[in-house]
């Protein structure tokens, strides 16, 4: 009786790949979900960490839903991994898409994605008070620009709405990239974006970064600009703006799958989280370190998840 339970405890820890594993991107090549798709394709690469490669598949059809729709009709397949955000909430809460992660299986969050308020440094905000005492100033007209309608650029302007009493004319594009560009060239005031997205125009001088939408500071010191760091920005809330959004990056795969199937990528993704190089990936993008699993994960899913239904909800973007 012990050997054959020892038998099969080995037998479901030496599970892994027999052929190739294909991570889908459910968003466009050059964005932030691809960016860390690719670093982690690079840092499983460099370390030896899997037999079988890793194949990176853009899937971004319809704002993100072609991919979660491919993971959700993929049961039983381990060897199809995504890595995602908080579209798993807000795209089927904004368009009804049949996708619930509860029909998936998630396996871990690897960091807490971030977004700063952004302006065009010709405007010369001193900080986040003075900006907004502009917008209200002239109602509807300043543009924010932001990834998408109905997602968290949205969500966050519209919180920035509620808290403030300012009023934004939303402009959505087709991804943060593209926002950064509009706001360099003054077509738009101000974004939302993901530090990652605006490292370039800050470092250049196009940007200035007013808050963190954060409870607390990004940690990274070392200087980005001249005589910035990401350290430096204030958090929306020492400034006066009561506002906190963080964006989870997770990885999930389909559902029907075995528990050694799923654990292997747990670890996977411990180990990859574990190297200098995925350490050195979160200070250059200032992400907010965290690697969550297991019944903890699901917790955070379950709360996160009414986060995003009040918030949304509250902005009418549900149907």
């Amino acid at each position: 009786m012990f050997i054959a339970a020892m038998g099969t405890a080995l037998s479901a820890a030496a599970w892994e790949p027999t052929k190739p594993v294909e991570l889908v991107v459910p968003f466009s090549a050059g964005g932030a979900s691809d960016q860390m798709a690719r670093n982690i394709q690079g840092i499983i690469t460099k370390h030896n960490l899997m037999k079988q490669p890793l194949i990176v598949q853009n899937k971004a059809g319809a704002n993100g839903a072609e991919g979660l729709l491919d993971i959700k009709a993929s049961k039983g397949d381990a060897h199809k991994i995504i890595v995602a955000s908080s579209s798993i909430y807000t795209t089927p809460l904004a368009t009804k898409l049949p996708f619930n992660w509860r029909e998936v299986t998630p396996i871990a969050i690897v960091a807490q994605d971030l977004f700063v308020l952004w302006v065009n440094s010709q405007a010369g905000y001193k900080n986040q008070k003075e900006f907004i005492d502009a917008v209200k100033a002239k109602p509807e007209g300043f543009k924010m620009g932001g990834t998408s309608s109905k997602r968290e650029d949205h969500m966050i302007t519209t919180m920035i709405e509620k808290k403030t009493g300012a009023k934004f004319l939303y402009i959505p594009y087709k991804g943060g990239g593209e926002a950064a560009t509009q706001l360099s060239g003054g077509h738009i005031q101000s974004n939302p974006n993901n530090p990652s997205e605006s490292i370039s125009q800050w470092r250049a001088g196009e940007h200035q970064a007013l808050c963190v939408f954060s409870d607390t500071r990004i940690p990274y010191k070392e200087k980005i600009t001249k005589d910035k760091a990401w350290s430096d920005i204030p958090t929306c809330k020492e400034e006066g703006l009561d506002v906190k959004y963080e964006m989870l990056r997770i990885f999930l795969m389909p559902g029907g799958v075995k528990p050694e199937q799923q654990q292997y990528y747990v670890d996977l993704l411990k180990k990859v989280t574990e190297t200098p190089e995925w350490k050195s990936y979160l200070e250059k993008n200032a992400l907010k370190p965290e690697f969550m699993t297991g019944d903890e994960l699901k917790g955070f899913l379950e709360k996160d998840e009414q986060l995003h239904k009040t918030i949304m909800t509250e902005a009418g973007f549900t149907k």
